[in-house]
């Protein structure tokens, strides 16, 4: 289990640093074509908001998969006992779990299955909007394996 998740945090780091980057040049690319060139480029506002997307959803994944790397309040779990702390992180986990299930992986899963089986495209990219909405299912599935990883990390 340490193996893989060594390999999905890699490929996520990677790929959260490509998607940032190709954002960056696009939001760059649009200044420049709109002030300096004079004419607006039709499709990098549907890049970049196709770019956000991508980079919020997978940076909420990535960021579940790091040591205390949530947001979170933890006034009163500081107050509890070792034992008890392991058992709420735990109880944390499994919640962050389920909700990506049934958020996620099931209600994204059907967003992308919609969209791909009523033919739905961007008007800029013409890119199928169920592709732009895959990532929700995918980092669902992600997040799940993240929470099982930590719970286990909380049994040792």
């Amino acid at each position: 289990m340490q193996k893989i998740y060594n390999i999905l945090n890699k490929g996520i780091e990677t790929l959260l640093v490509i998607i940032f980057g190709l954002l960056i040049i696009d939001v760059v690319w649009q200044v420049v074509s709109r002030y300096i060139i004079g004419q607006s480029s039709s499709f990098t506002e549907e890049f970049a908001r196709f770019a956000l997307i991508w980079l919020t959803v997978l940076g909420a994944a990535y960021i579940n998969g790091q040591k205390d790397g949530h947001l979170s309040m933890d006034f009163l779990l500081s107050k509890l006992s070792e034992e008890k702390k392991i058992g709420r992180q735990k109880v944390i986990q499994i919640l962050m779990a389920a909700f990506s299930l049934i958020v996620m992986v099931i209600g994204g899963g059907n967003l992308v299955y919609t969209t791909i089986s009523l033919g739905q495209t961007s008007s800029a990219l013409h890119v199928p909007l169920g592709y732009v909405y895959a990532i929700v299912p995918i980092c669902g599935v992600i997040i799940i394996f993240f929470s099982l990883y930590n719970i286990k990390k909380l049994n040792f």
